[in-house]
C-alpha cells in the first residue's frame, strides 16, 4: 500500500474477446485492494486503458502498464514471486511468511495471476504458489482475497490522491461527488 516494498500484480496471459472483463477486473482489484502497480500481456491495451481511466478519475496512486514478456518479468524480478493459483499452498498457512518478507524484510512482491493454462516453469520461478482455496474459482477473487490477507485490512483504508470523484458510503442508493466537495461525503 505505496510504503517502501513494492506489491506490484502480473497477469499473465490475455486471451483477446474472452478475457478482456476478467483481465481488466484483475488490474482495478489490485489497484482498490493496495498494490502499487499491474502489469498486463501486451495484447491487453483495453484493460489498461481502463484502469488508467479509473485511476484518473478516482485517484491513485497507481500504475498500470504492458509488458511484451510476462516471463521475463517473473525471472527479472528483484524481490519474492507470489503465484496464485488453486493447486498452491494453502493461503492461511504460508501468508504470516510472506507478511513478514514484505513488511519485516522489504521484500518487493510480484503476485503472479494467470489466465489460460500455466506453465510448470512459473510454478517452479514462484517463491511460494499460493491457493486461497484448492476449489475452482476466479482469479479476482483468489487476488482480492490474497491482498485482504497480506495487508491484514489495512487496504480498507486508503486514501487516495488526485481523485476527481469520490464514491460516499450510503446504506442504499449510489453517490458521487467531486473529490473536493469534501461537505457531500459524510452527509
Amino acid at each position: 500500500m505505496h510504503d517502501d516494498s513494492e506489491v506490484a500484480v502480473l497477469r499473465l496471459g490475455h486471451r483477446p474477446g474472452r478475457d478482456e472483463r476478467m483481465t481488466t477486473h484483475v488490474g482495478l482489484t489490485a489497484r482498490a485492494l493496495g498494490a502499487d502497480r499491474v502489469l498486463f500481456p501486451d495484447n491487453a491495451g483495453q484493460s489498461l486503458e481502463t484502469v488508467r481511466d479509473i485511476t484518473d478519475r478516482f485517484g491513485g496512486p497507481f500504475e498500470a502498464e504492458l509488458t511484451d514478456s510476462p516471463h521475463a518479468v517473473i525471472r527479472n524480478w528483484e524481490g519474492k514471486v507470489v503465484h496464485l493459483t488453486m493447486y498452491g499452498e494453502r493461503v492461511q498457512d504460508v501468508d504470516d511468511e510472506i507478511r513478514t518478507a514484505h513488511d519485516s524484510e522489504g521484500e518487493a512482491l510480484l503476485l503472479v495471476v494467470g489466465s489460460e493454462k500455466v506453465t510448470f516453469d512459473v510454478y517452479e520461478e514462484a517463491d511460494w504458489n499460493v491457493g486461497v482455496t484448492n476449489q475452482p474459482h476466479s482469479e479476482v477473487a483468489g487476488l482480492a482475497v490474497f491482498l485482504d490477507r497480506l495487508f491484514e485490512g489495512r487496504e480498507l483504508e486508503q486514501e487516495w490522491d488526485d481523485a476527481d470523484r469520490t464514491v460516499v458510503p450510503m446504506e442504499t442508493g449510489k453517490r458521487v461527488v467531486p473529490a473536493d466537495d469534501a461537505d457531500d461525503r459524510h452527509e
